[in-house]
C-alpha cells in the first residue's frame, strides 16, 4: 500500500549542481578505468583479448545489476545516506581490484565495483526532483555533462597513471577518491526524502506496470541500449586497434583519446536545453544520425589519426546527446516514480553496453576493425528502426485523436 508523500525540497543552487556533477563523474569513472588498461591487464595475467572483453563486460553487467536492485530504493529511502553507504562499499571493492592475483579475481571484483558504482543514477533523479520544471532539462544536462566528462577523463587518467605507475595504482587512487567524495557529500548534500513511501515489493511490482503502460519508457530504453552499445563497442576495442599498425600506441595514448571525446560531451549538454524548447523525440533522430556518421568515419578514415579523432567527437556527441534527451523524456513522465523509470532505462542502457563489449571482443578477434565498424552500424540501424517505429505509432495515434475529436 502506498503511504502519504514526504517532501523535503532544498534549493538547487549552483553549488549543489556542481557537487552532483562532480560526484557523478568521479563515481561513474570506476566503470571505465579498465578500458585503456585492458591490454596491460591482459599481459599481466597472460590472458587473451576475449578475456579482456569479458572483464569490460563484467563492470557493466554489475552496473545493470546494481541499477536493478539499488536505484529503486531512491523512491523509498533517504538518498544521501544510501549514496554514502554505496561510496564506502565501492571503495572496498576497488581495493579488491588493486590486489587481484588472476583474471577470475579481476572479473569478480569488477562485477562488484559495477554493482556498487550506481550513485550517479540516484543523483540524477534527485537533480530532476529539486529542479524547477522549466529548468529540468538544463539541470539534467549539467549533471549529465559532469557524468559524461567523468566517463571520458577516466580513460585519460587511467591511461596516464597506468602507463607511468602500473594499472594497480589507478585503483588504489580510485578507492581513495570514493572515501573523499563520501566526506564531501556528507558535508554539502542536503537530506532528500522520496516523494512517496512504498515498500520494496511494491516498487518492483510497479516497475512491470511502468514498462507496460509507458511507451516512451520502452522506446527510450531500446534507443539507449543501441546508442550505448555502439559507444562501448568502440571504447572496448580501441585499445587493441591502436596497439597495431599504423599507430602502435600504448595505454597512455589510448587514454588521451578520452580528452577528444570531452568536446562531444560538453557540446551534448546543450541537448538538455534544447529538450526544454523542442520535441526531444525528434532530436533523438539527429543523435542517431551523428553516431552512424561516427562509425562510417571510423570505417573509412579510421587508419588516419584525423579521421579517428573526428569519429570520436561524433560518437561522443551523438551518444551523450541521445542519453540526455532520453532522460529528459522519462523524467517528465511520473515525478513520483523517477528512480524506477531511471532504473528501467539504465538497466537496458548498460545491458546494451555490456553485451556489445563482449561481442565486440569476439568481432575484433574474427574480423578486426572492419568487423567492429560494421557491427557498430548494425547497432545504430537497430536504433533507427526503433525510433522510426515509435514515430509512426505516434503519428497514427495523433491522427486517430484528431478524427475522434471532429
Amino acid at each position: 500500500m502506498l503511504l502519504q508523500p514526504q517532501h523535503s525540497h532544498s534549493p538547487l543552487t549552483k553549488r549543489v549542481v556542481f557537487v552532483l556533477a562532480l560526484v557523478s563523474g568521479v563515481t561513474v569513472a570506476n566503470l571505465y578505468y579498465n578500458q585503456p588498461l585492458l591490454a596491460q591487464i591482459v599481459h599481466t595475467f597472460h590472458a587473451t583479448a576475449q578475456q579482456g572483453g569479458i572483464l569490460s563486460m563484467c563492470t557493466q553487467i554489475g552496473y545493470a545489476i546494481g541499477l536493478f536492485f539499488f536505484v529503486p530504493l531512491g523512491d523509498m529511502k533517504e538518498r544521501r545516506r544510501l549514496i554514502l553507504i554505496l561510496l564506502i562499499v565501492v571503495a572496498l571493492f576497488l581495493v579488491g581490484i588493486a590486489t587481484a592475483q588472476n583474471m577470475a579475481w579481476m572479473d569478480a571484483a569488477s562485477l562488484a565495483v559495477g554493482v556498487t558504482s550506481i550513485a550517479p543514477q540516484l543523483l540524477i533523479p534527485l537533480a530532476a526532483q529539486l529542479a524547477a520544471p522549466h529548468e529540468r532539462g538544463k539541470v539534467i544536462g549539467s549533471v549529465m555533462s559532469g557524468l559524461l566528462i567523468g566517463i571520458l577523463l577516466a580513460r585519460t587518467a587511467s591511461g596516464w597513471i597506468g602507463g607511468d605507475f602500473g594499472w594497480r595504482t589507478m585503483y588504489w587512487i580510485a578507492a581513495l577518491m570514493m572515501v573523499i567524495l563520501s566526506v564531501l557529500l556528507r558535508l554539502l548534500l542536503p537530506q532528500t526524502f522520496p516523494e512517496q513511501t512504498v515498500t520494496y515489493r511494491e516498487l518492483f511490482v510497479s516497475v512491470g506496470r511502468l514498462i507496460r503502460e509507458q511507451p516512451t519508457l520502452r522506446e527510450t530504453s531500446l534507443l539507449g541500449a543501441t546508442l550505448f552499445g555502439g559507444f562501448s563497442l568502440f571504447w572496448t576495442t580501441l585499445t587493441f586497434f591502436i596497439e597495431q599498425a599504423p599507430y602502435h600506441y600504448g595505454s597512455q595514448i589510448a587514454g588521451l583519446f578520452g580528452l577528444v571525446g570531452v568536446v562531444g560531451a560538453v557540446a551534448a549538454r546543450f541537448a538538455g536545453r534544447l529538450a526544454d524548447r523542442m520535441p526531444a523525440q525528434i532530436l533523438s533522430g539527429f543523435a542517431l544520425t551523428t553516431v552512424l556518421l561516427s562509425f562510417l568515419c571510423f570505417w573509412i578514415f579510421g587508419y588516419h589519426l584525423v579521421g579517428l579523432i573526428l569519429g570520436i567527437v561524433l560518437l561522443d556527441l551523438g551518444t551523450q546527446a541521445g542519453h540526455i534527451l532520453n532522460q529528459s523524456r522519462i523524467f517528465n513522465l511520473l515525478p513520483e516514480a523517477r528512480n524506477r523509470l531511471n532504473m528501467v532505462y539504465m538497466v537496458a542502457y548498460f545491458l546494451g553496453g555490456s553485451i556489445s563489449s563482449a561481442i565486440g571482443s569476439f568481432v575484433w578477434t574474427a574480423w578486426r576493425w572492419n568487423g567492429v565498424c560494421a557491427f557498430g552500424c548494425v547497432l545504430v540501424a537497430t536504433g533507427f528502426s526503433v525510433w522510426g517505429t515509435y514515430r509512426v505509432k505516434s503519428l497514427n495515434a495523433a491522427s486517430a485523436n484528431d478524427e475522434s475529436s471532429t
